[in-house]
């Protein structure tokens, strides 16, 4: 077949026809088959990928097989035709990726009986999406990804063994990656068994928050009647959390190193005067900081050594991006011209690199000062890049890979790639890991020290997706090593933070491994951070690490002197609330009021605990739970680091275990008021939680053992009334239990 021509004026009729043709090729179920579909518009391409997958993944919900001889018919599950991958960046090699998804789910077996051996189901044909994602990553990534299509030949041809002989390709490419695979893969081009380019309007590949890319019904091919795409993630994003009693906070933010202003103007840091000076003379007056015309955009888009993609980006962000740098005025399209002239007059690496990395700086700037939109960060990374490609003996390498790992650490922060998370902390990792090979600790201490800081932090957040007790454990080596050269003397907050940093890798290695001595280790790398912070100067930070020790101690209480150690948690929680006010932070304020109620729960419950003093503690426990719930609720639709609903059930338990205990002293209108107390929180817990059938049912048997402990304190009146106050759909249930 040969490339489909898109100059119609009609897009829409267009690229209903280049659909309809792709479906065809793809639903005759050929095998080796290499399809390589071409969008520009990435809301064009999403929405076509996801119609494939719908229509031709699982055309019916049963795939039905007669063996034949009067037997019966057997039916299996369905087993997909069509499988969408997107390509993996950390290691664009498409082929194994294939193979890889085949490991895991091999064709089942169908049809078999004690006298005929079953038939494999179909090979699926795979449609691999995100190739335009590797413009973003290192000129390494991309040639990988193409030296992996050039020794495609010998998964077609050398290896019979192998499933992907069998499989059939659709690859979605931009129209640059189309060229780069016709010019860099030419074997693999000639592999080709058609083309199918759609016509649209070319975007970045770096969307915006409010259009993120995913597969959705997105406007612009109408196809019909588009059935919910099935390529949305499955997968969501959970918080690796300390028990729902707990509030638990993990560290400082990550730091990105600020260099002063003046360190800006010579924007290769210590490049030679003569570098400098060719850079700067080159530049014209400045032009006006206004927004850019029109035909300046337009100009922009006329370069041709600069990438693409990067002029998208800044084009997309210049708005609101222009600063000072050094003693001169830059926008990012100046520096964009600039850089274009030095690619046309050939000038040498080094200035290139320190061209790239002024744009870097220009961006970098802007995120430290809270613009961490994702077009800048992406711009960032890109120049950044860009300059070690031209560059890789600057010794400005150290700091440029610990930025790059940062802006990784932000770009898996922005919501649009939580999703991708894995692989951009991954990323992150590994430039860390590039800056601590070139760095000296014995001569840069205060650059080592950072970046072994935040190759922890990057750790810490890995293990959110696997692997946690490896993780937080390599977290812990990088924060250790990271304190060997940030000293008390050299600089005692940054000091401070990172022992934080530690006691929280170690209280989540204690969920892992060795509980009771990883728990010890964090309650004191905890105190050395507090000796450092003054809680006059540094309050919320003071009640911070205040509220890290008590959960430890908290923890700690569940394996070794619990009366010891809950007291301890209860003392240290009273310090940070001193610091935690409902009026400074009421969300932290609410997760420690929290913390506090239970502990004096845990207290009042141990068999050593004098009956006299139980009441109290269990009153004590109230009062800090409801506290907790009326900051909570004074907060509106505000994150909570603690569960509400397992507070609210608390609080209930609370005030039942406090009227059911012998030691209880009270009248029937005490009584009553607690267990009136505990039956509306139950049921305040029972409504929110609706929709999770495992906690809801606990909080069920709550209400109805409330409910029986009315009647077995106050009588049938006392039934009657809790009855009175049970929703009315709910009594159905209820009844029968009782």
């Amino acid at each position: 077949m040969s490339m489909n021509d898109p100059a119609r004026s009609d897009n829409s009729a267009w690229n209903r026809q280049v659909y309809h043709r792709l479906k065809l090729a793809l639903s005759l179920g050929l095998r080796r088959q290499i399809f390589l579909a071409v969008c520009d518009d990435l809301h064009l391409r999403n929405q076509v990928a996801a119609r494939l997958h719908s229509t031709l993944a699982y055309p019916v919900g049963q795939i039905l097989y007669q063996p034949g001889d009067g037997k019966e018919t057997t039916s299996t599950p369905a087993y997909p035709r069509l499988v969408t991958l997107r390509l993996n960046l950390h290691e664009p090699n498409p082929i194994e990726q294939i193979n890889q998804w085949l490991r895991n789910y091999p064709p089942p077996i169908v049809g078999g009986s004690k006298d005929t051996p079953g038939k494999p189901l179909p090979i699926p044909t795979f449609q691999l999406v995100g190739v335009e994602q590797l413009t973003k990553q290192s000129v390494a990534s991309q040639r990988l990804f193409l030296h992996y299509l050039r020794l495609s030949e010998q998964y077609f041809f050398a290896q019979e063994s192998n499933r992907f002989l069998e499989s059939s390709v659709l690859l979605w490419l931009s129209r640059p990656w189309l060229a780069a695979i016709q010019q860099s893969a030419p074997q693999f081009w000639r592999w080709r068994t058609g083309v199918f380019v759609f016509a649209g309007e070319p975007t970045p590949t770096t969307q915006n928050k409010s259009h993120p890319e995913r597969f959705t019904n997105s406007r612009g091919l109408p196809l019909g009647n588009t059935e919910q795409s099935m390529l949305e993630d499955a997968g969501r994003d959970t918080e690796v959390a300390v028990p729902t009693e707990t509030e638990f906070e993990y560290r400082e933010a990550l730091e990105l190193p600020i260099k002063p202003k003046d360190e800006y103007s010579n924007f290769k840091q210590e490049s030679s005067a003569a570098d400098t000076h060719l850079f700067t003379n080159q530049r014209q007056q400045p032009e006006s900081v206004a927004q850019s015309s029109q035909p300046d955009n337009l100009s922009l888009l006329s370069l041709t050594h600069v990438s693409s993609e990067l002029i998208k980006l800044v084009l997309a962000t210049n708005d609101h991006v222009t600063t000072l740098v050094g003693e001169d005025e830059w926008q990012p399209q100046e520096l964009l011209r600039e850089i274009e002239k030095l690619h046309s007059q050939k000038a040498v690496g080094e200035v290139l690199a320190a061209a790239y990395h002024q744009l870097g700086d220009l961006y970098r700037l802007h995120i430290e000062q809270g613009q961490s939109t994702l077009e800048n960060i992406m711009v960032a990374i890109i120049a950044y890049q860009q300059a070690i490609a031209y560059d890789e003996k600057s010794p400005q390498l150290p700091d440029t890979f610990n930025d790059l790992g940062t802006l990784y650490w932000m770009l898996y922060r922005t919501p649009t790639y939580i999703q991708t998370g894995k692989t951009y902390i991954e990323q992150g990792i590994g430039y860390y890991n590039s800056a601590l090979k070139i760095i000296s600790p014995q001569t840069h201490p205060e650059t080592y020290a950072r970046v072994q800081n935040n190759l922890g932090t990057a750790y810490g957040d890995l293990a959110r997706f696997g692997s946690p007790a490896e993780n937080w454990q390599q977290a812990i080596i990088a924060y250790t090593e990271a304190l060997r050269y940030r000293t008390v003397e050299s600089d005692p907050l940054k000091y401070a933070a990172c022992q934080n940093n530690l006691g929280t890798a170690y209280w989540h290695l204690a969920q892992y491994n060795q509980a009771v001595v990883n728990l010890k280790k964090a309650i004191a790398a905890y105190k050395q951070a507090l000796a450092y912070y003054n809680p006059q100067v540094e309050p919320l930070k003071y009640g911070m690490i205040q509220n890290n020790i008590g959960t430890a101690y908290w923890n700690l209480a569940q394996y070794e002197q619990p009366g010891e150690n809950l007291q301890l948690a209860i003392d240290v929680y009273g310090e940070a609330l001193k610091y935690r006010t409902p009026a400074t932070v009421p969300t932290a304020c609410a997760a420690t009021q929290n913390n506090l109620g239970t502990a004096y729960w845990h207290l009042a419950n141990l068999a050593q605990t004098a009956k006299e003093a139980k009441q109290n503690l269990l009153q004590l426990c109230i009062s800090a739970y409801e506290e907790a719930i009326a900051l909570a609720n004074s907060l509106g639709n505000a994150p909570l680091s603690f569960d509400l609903f397992a507070t609210y059930n608390n609080l209930g338990l609370a005030h039942y275990q406090l009227v059911t205990d012998n030691t209880f002293i009270g009248d029937k209108s005490k009584r009553s008021q607690h267990l009136e107390a505990a039956l509306t929180n139950h049921l305040q817990a029972l409504n929110g939680l609706n929709k999770q059938p495992e906690a809801y049912q606990t909080s069920f048997s709550y209400v109805v053992r409330t409910i029986r402990a009315f009647h077995n304190e106050l009588g049938i009146q006392g039934q009657n009334l809790a009855l009175s106050k049970v929703p009315g759909h709910l009594l159905p249930e209820i009844l029968p239990r009782l």
